[in-house]
């Protein structure tokens, strides 16, 4: 590490997040919080300590479902966005893409959802305006809820698609169905200019990813990274700059890989994948991305010419407006 990085070590550069799940980002605080004041009791989803307590992936969906339970109006959620960008800006986070999901904002009716999208865009301006830090949504159809509401889902997302609403994704239990199954949803969001990413290659493997890439024609994955399980699909995926939205802290607290150690991204990023970094549901994982940038250092010896490089990567494949692409391209070349 040079005497620059040790004066400014790379956990304090800025950094760019594509995939985190807003209602996963809630802090326990603010979840027990609403439940103390909406008098309801949730408290089974607690540990002594006060964290999220689960076991395995089936188990954490069904906490973080109940955790959701109290996020009942626009301003639970105007709220919500405002505290998730404001721990993400504490870890030098300038810009953030945040999975938003219809079915837990009124239920995927367009009128309901509109309400909530705009309590949504308030919380984050006043985010931006406070923190520096920016957003943009990315509506999340959620696998295991089945393709029918996929499609009400995805008829929100054209609705609201502009400024704010940028991007279309799946995320879920994806040992539910198929990519394809998913094909009606996907194709309204193209049609409405969204850019296209769905979960794949966390829990099944290679083929997982092929087939979102094949089906769906998304031009970023969740996750993908047991795409290392198939060097056709590595090269394939660099070829194609199809970008991964990858999670080591979530992978590993899940246990997808043992440690760190054993995470695939930088042989992924060795062998010319576009690899970017994000805390998927920070708290539940706890972790935060100052935690995930040491980890990378004291694992992989990754410095700031590794992190510019993830960064751009991100910055490339982010679902906004090119203006807003050149901003941050810019602020990040200033810091970098």
């Amino acid at each position: 590490m040079t005497e620059e990085e040790m004066e400014h070590p790379p956990v304090n550069l800025p950094k760019v997040e594509l995939h985190t799940h807003i209602e996963g980002a809630a802090q326990p605080d603010f979840i027990r919080q609403l439940a103390f004041e909406k008098k309801t009791d949730i408290s089974g989803i607690f540990d002594a300590r006060g964290a999220y307590k689960y076991q395995g992936f089936l188990e954490f969906l069904q906490v973080y479902e109940a955790a959701t339970t109290v996020l009942k109006s626009p301003e639970d959620f105007r709220r919500l966005t405002l505290s998730v960008l404001e721990n993400a800006a504490q870890n030098g986070v300038i810009y953030m893409e945040s999975f938003l999901s219809p079915e837990f904002c009124g239920g995927a009716d367009v009128g309901a959802w509109n309400e909530y999208l705009h309590a949504i865009q308030d919380g984050a301006a006043e985010a931006e305006k406070k923190y520096g830090i920016a957003m943009r949504g990315v509506v999340t159809c959620i696998r295991h809820f089945g393709p029918d509401k996929a499609k009400l889902t995805a008829i929100c997302a054209a609705e609201t698609a502009g400024d704010f609403v940028t991007g279309f994704g799946m995320g879920g239990d994806e040992n539910a169905g198929h990519q394809r199954d998913f094909l009606w949803a996907y194709d309204c969001a193209r049609e409405a200019g969204l850019g296209l990413t769905t979960h794949a290659g966390e829990w099944r493997g290679p083929q997982e990813v092929r087939d979102a890439i094949d089906d769906l024609k998304v031009t970023r994955i969740g996750h993908g990274v047991r795409c290392i399980e198939d060097m056709r699909l590595v090269e394939h995926l660099a070829e194609r700059e199809i970008t991964l939205e990858v999670c080591p802290g979530s992978n590993v607290a899940l246990g997808v890989y043992l440690d760190l150690k054993s995470h695939p991204i930088e042989r992924l990023r060795a062998y010319g994948v576009k690899v970017t970094v994000s805390t998927d549901d920070p708290p539940f994982f706890h972790t935060t991305m100052q935690q995930e940038y040491a980890g990378l250092t004291k694992t992989f010896g990754w410095d700031t010419r590794h992190f510019k490089e993830i960064t751009l990567n991100a910055v490339a494949a982010a679902f906004c407006d090119q203006a807003t692409k050149d901003a941050l391209t810019k602020r990040l070349e200033d810091a970098f």
